[in-house]
């Protein structure tokens, strides 16, 4: 792909990023995007006018003897622009303006206008700023040509003219530093929801799987979500502040430059384009690193988060050694990767540094001749070196800020590859291995017909034409040796897989439950995790205690009395209380079919029993997984699997179990 092409692209991710929050991608085009971004820019402009000429009206009627000393000229130049045709296009650019917005006031629904309103607060006030600053140059070089001449009076009043800007400024750029982080703080908040709603949504948190680090290309969904969300909002609007700013900076100061001196003006624009294209070259390198930095850095955090949430299992394995390694080789490939990274900053500081070391020269160069020749005052000196470098700042944003950006259009690629892909998940895309999971019907018995199980992302089929009911009150074992596919022909019936041929229906998604052999605990009090995934409203403490000896957990209530406590489940709670508090869950959920995946090897047998006689009590159907002999006395039917796409059914009366089953 050629500079031209991945600049495209790059421009195409950021637009598909930025543009929802403030214009619906659905039924609009980038094209309005854009007209209406320039509409922005006209109305702002438009707006900037209307209040200059308020204010100068304003000043003058209530403190005449003030506008003269500290807007000396502007009255002036406000009467101009209005006499001049450049006031009626301005005013006919604020009206289009306008006209587009109402023209699109359908489209900017759900809390639309905010963003809009915000951008054009902000632009206006660093269109103000910029003002200021202009006017700031014409006053520095006053200040020099008083000095030159020893005039001490209007020496004073320059100084106090100076100082009215500064005030003026002050809580400009205050306000300006408050908006800014705060606009970025509301997108941030409505991307991550947004990006967390896809990201949930038809289980694209499941099928992403970023535990499999190679054969996913999606890595490290969280920290897209959280961390590059939140770099991605407030780099944008830092970066389109810049933009905008530098672009005003260049309009204003190029015309203070090209009254000083043409040459001047055009040897500097030649610098700044020779001096770009060169740090765009030499820093195209930048971006892939930075983009691989990523990466790896989440890599390694992942892998200490892991040992972490493992700790107990590793400590009693003392795999202390094993995970050190594991975590030094995810260190080693960020601090190897970010030692080339160092390299390539390296050699675009020495560029930068000597862009700027000799842009200096420039002026002293063009300027000097005509000011020894007595052309020009000498606070044209001081003058064209701040609009020289106003300019050179301006024309050189991207000089200044190559690995800044670099490290942006990595994150664009990284969030902008990460929202397509849960979209593409969530619309039922090719990219979903889920897509169809629960798109073969719906019944009121578990009914499978003619299947073929193969599961995603592998090519050896488990299950060879599997015909199966599964009817309201009906019980089904599933056995076989191990890796010949019982979890897995449960992961199908529950819609966690499709099947690779024929078609399965399945009751409703609120009457179907499917219990691990290793229960999910979540972040969450007691009360939330009993009542997961349901309102934990729904059920009074009595209810819940009530459940809880059920299951024969009554001493959890005696050592957490308050439901509403927190505590990090996984590591209070065994494995078998773990599972009993599962089969509390099952009962408040109370669904009519449930799948059992050695949902009772942790317990004795007896406890396994009593659980199994509440779910018989309860008249639900289900299919267990399990390797007990003793399961059969709770089952109709047993299901045997081989691994080799084989299966028979029998009745679990008469079912014996062998060595291998």
């Amino acid at each position: 792909m050629n500079p031209l092409q991945a600049f495209r692209s790059q421009l195409g991710k950021l637009r598909r990023l930025a543009q929802p929050y403030f214009l619906p991608v659905e039924d609009t085009s980038g094209w309005q995007f854009v007209l209406l971004i320039v509409a922005l820019l006209a109305v702002v402009v438009g707006s900037t006018l209307l209040l200059l000429t308020a204010a100068v009206a304003i000043s003058g009627a209530l403190i005449p003897e003030l506008q003269g000393r500290f807007l000396p000229g502007v009255p002036q130049q406000v009467a101009a622009i209005w006499a001049s045709p450049v006031g009626v296009v301005v005013m006919v650019l604020f009206a289009l303006g306008l006209g587009c917005f109402a023209a699109l006031r359908g489209k900017l629904r759900q809390g639309r206008w905010l963003p809009w309103v915000l951008m054009g607060v902000i632009t206006l006030l660093i269109l103000v700023i910029n003002g200021i600053n202009v006017g700031i140059s014409y006053i520095a070089r006053n200040v020099d040509n008083t000095l030159v001449a020893y005039q001490a009076d209007q020496f004073w009043q320059v100084v106090a003219i100076y100082a009215f800007c500064l005030v003026l400024a002050l809580p400009i750029r205050a306000l300006q530093s408050y908006l800014i982080p705060k606009l970025g703080l509301l997108w941030r908040a409505w991307l991550s929801g947004r990006l967390l709603n896809r990201y949930l949504d038809n289980r694209a948190y499941y099928v992403l799987n970023p535990n499999d680090e190679s054969a996913e290309e999606i890595d490290n969904p969280d920290q897209r979500i959280s961390q590059d969300a939140a770099s991605f909002t407030s780099t944008s609007l830092s970066v389109s502040v810049e933009i905008v700013s530098a672009l005003l900076t260049f309009v204003s100061f190029i015309l203070v430059l090209w009254t000083i001196s043409t040459k001047l003006a055009l040897w500097l624009l030649a610098y700044s384009l020779a001096g770009t294209a060169v740090i765009v070259f030499a820093s195209r390198k930048l971006v892939a690193l930075n983009y691989d930095q990523l990466r790896l850095e989440a890599d390694f955090r992942y892998g200490l988060v892991h040992i972490r949430d493992n700790a107990e299992s590793i400590a009693f394995y003392r795999g202390e050694q094993q995970e050190g390694r594991e975590a030094e080789r995810r260190l080693g490939g960020a601090i190897r990767n970010y030692n080339k990274l160092i390299v390539w900053e390296a050699l675009i500081s020495v560029i930068q540094r000597s862009y700027d070391y000799f842009s200096r020269f420039l002026p002293w160069l063009v300027i000097a001749p005509i000011y020894f020749a007595k052309e020009v005052d000498f606070g044209v000196f001081g003058q064209a070196s701040i609009a020289f470098s106003q300019v050179l700042f301006s024309v050189s944003y991207i000089v200044n800020n190559i690995d800044r950006l670099a490290a942006f259009s990595a994150s664009i690629s990284r969030l902008e590859g990460f929202q397509g892909k849960v979209e593409a998940i969530g619309q039922g895309g090719a990219a979903a291995p889920l897509a169809g999971a629960d798109a073969d019907g719906r019944s009121d018995s578990l009914l499978v017909s003619h299947v073929d199980l193969v599961p995603p992302q592998g090519g050896r089929r488990l299950i060879h034409d599997l015909s199966l009911e599964v009817a309201p009150h009906q019980r089904v074992l599933v056995v076989g040796p191990s890796g010949c596919g019982k979890t897995s022909f449960l992961r199908l019936v529950s819609g966690l897989w499709p099947a690779a041929a024929g078609t399965v229906q399945r009751p409703p998604q609120s009457e179907l439950l499917f219990i691990p052999q290793k229960p999910y605990m979540i972040l969450g009090s007691l009360r939330e995790q009993l009542c997961y995934p349901l309102d934990p409203q729904r059920f009074s403490d009595q209810h819940l205690r009530s459940v809880l000896e059920e299951v024969r957990l009554s001493e959890l209530v005696q050592r957490y009395p308050d439901f509403d406590i927190k505590q990090d489940w996984p590591r209070l709670l065994s494995l078998g209380e773990q599972q009993r508090l599962a089969f509390a869950r099952l009962l408040l959920n109370s669904p009519r079919f449930v799948v059992l995946d050695e949902a009772t090897s942790a317990l004795d047998v007896g406890t396994e029993k009593h659980l199994y006689q509440l779910l018989v009590q309860r008249e639900m159907a289900f299919v267990s997984v399990g390797h007990r002999p003793t399961l059969t006395n709770f089952h109709d039917t047993v299901l045997e699997l081989d691994g080799q796409g084989a299966w028979k059914l029998q009745p679990a009366a008469s079912y014996t179990f062998n060595a291998g089953a």
